[in-house]
């Protein structure tokens, strides 16, 4: 019998902390390896965390909703056996259930993550027995939703996305979910983080105020490395934005054959997926808002990508992620649909993976879907431009001098002037505009 002290490990990702979300374990449990024994919140994605030791919970050293940096102590064993030492970890992959992102490389390696009955004796959470994934419960915890409460619509049982945001009363266009109803509160804070006292780990708790008008909120997580990001790109790299109202109504009619193609029977079709294969077109004819500035030690150079990861920005739980599509200048339609369903259905679900939010070369936001005619987005950081999607609506368009209802939207381009100037940008635009009004120029 010995006592071993767990710590918070390198989860693969660059990063050096980590909000300890919740615990799935309590003093006194009986673990083995590998056993889910916390879940961890990054920058970049949610990740459960498997227990290194067999033996028992001896001390949790870290309170749930702690920011702790790598390296801290999060937690004692007694153990029975200590789990050789073992390289560092790899990035995260999915584990079994679907239940959120696993890190390997920790204990004997290859084992499956076991779901183990919580003792009798242990205190029994409000969502016991429901069952739900980590990112969906993590949700409910946001929205302050009770999870037996909800009607699951899920495969046997289980509680999904849809259910937890059906469940709220009030839509918030700019997180993509539902909200409680406006308090009485008229204003609140968001402060940058503060200075945490010394000790294993430096969490911020929401500051006391005089009365209850207001309340403050902790930056951290995904909406800290968001602002990073955003104040980076935007006091770096000189935005200057153009946009172009154009006529989409054969866009439409496009997206209206493929949902009814047997080809596209399970595959979600939107004018996105037209937008996608617009912007790759177009990289392709102007290479340089596909192109990167890059900072050196003898100066500065321009580096040209004739390849286009292309990245979404998703709404998320979380916040603003932008996961990217790998090499989607050699997808088809069909594999393009694919490859967007996939990364709209992660990103929701809370499972974005660290390497698909890296490596972007051109970024696509789509803010029709919250109802916007158009917008001047800000660069993602190591890229040159990005292109916001207004929303499509009928509009009176003149066509061969008559008024007549057409689909209409807005598409807008920001880009970084020191690679890329007005002309090519405008030419960038324009080509994404010819495709939205006429998608046969797709075809050649």
């Amino acid at each position: 019998m010995s006592t071993q002290t767990f710590t918070l490990p390198d989860v693969g990702e660059g990063l050096t902390e980590a909000e300890l979300v919740a615990w799935k374990v309590a003093p006194g449990d009986a673990v083995a390896i590998n056993d889910v024994i916390c879940e961890i919140e990054t920058a970049k994605s949610l990740v459960e965390l498997p227990s290194p030791h067999a033996g028992t919970v001896g001390e949790l050293l870290v309170a749930e909703g702690v920011t702790v940096e790598v390296g801290a102590p999060i937690i004692s064993f007694v153990s029975d056996a200590v789990a050789p030492a073992t390289p560092a970890p790899a990035p995260a992959e999915s584990g079994e259930e679907g239940g959120g992102s696993v890190l390997v490389g920790y204990g004997t390696g290859g084992g499956a993550v076991s779901r183990r009955r919580k003792p009798a004796e242990r205190p029994v959470r409000a969502s016991v027995g429901v069952i739900a994934k980590p990112p969906i419960r993590k949700l409910a915890r946001d929205l302050n939703v009770d999870l037996t409460e909800v009607t699951p619509t899920g495969a046997d049982g289980e509680v999904t996305r849809d259910d937890v945001v059906g469940h709220a009363q009030q839509a918030s266009v700019f997180r993509n979910i539902e909200t409680p109803e406006w308090g009485d509160v008229r204003e609140e804070k968001l402060p940058a983080p503060v200075s945490a006292p010394a000790g294993l780990a430096r969490g911020i708790q929401p500051a006391a105020q005089d009365d209850d008008r207001s309340e403050s909120i902790p930056v951290k997580g995904v909406r800290k490395a968001t602002s990073s990001a955003m104040v980076q790109s935007a006091y770096s790299a000189p935005h200057v934005t153009v946009w172009k109202e154009i006529d989409a109504t054969r866009t439409m009619e496009l997206v209206k054959r493929l949902k009814a193609s047997p080809d596209f029977t399970d595959i979600r079709v939107s004018p996105l997926l037209i937008m996608a294969r617009a912007v790759i077109w177009a990289a392709r004819r102007t290479p340089m808002v596909n192109a990167a500035w890059v900072d050196t030690d003898n100066g500065a150079e321009i580096v040209v990508r004739h390849y286009v990861n292309l990245g979404i920005a998703a709404a998320t739980p979380r916040g603003l992620l932008v996961p990217n599509i790998k090499d989607a200048q050699d997808l088809g339609l069909k594999d393009l649909a694919r490859a967007l369903n996939r990364l709209t259905v992660t990103a929701r679900e809370g499972k974005t993976s660290p390497a698909d939010q890296q490596g972007g070369t051109i970024t696509i936001t789509n803010i029709g879907v919250f109802g916007m005619d158009a917008g001047t987005p800000i660069i993602n950081p190591g890229e040159a431009g990005i292109v916001a999607m207004g929303t499509i609506a009928q509009k009176p368009w003149v066509v061969d001098g008559e008024v007549r209802p057409r689909w209409v939207t807005t598409v807008a381009g920001s880009f970084d002037h020191r690679v890329i100037d007005g002309d090519g940008m405008s030419r960038f635009i324009a080509d994404v505009a010819a495709v939205l009004e006429e998608p046969a120029l797709l075809v050649d």
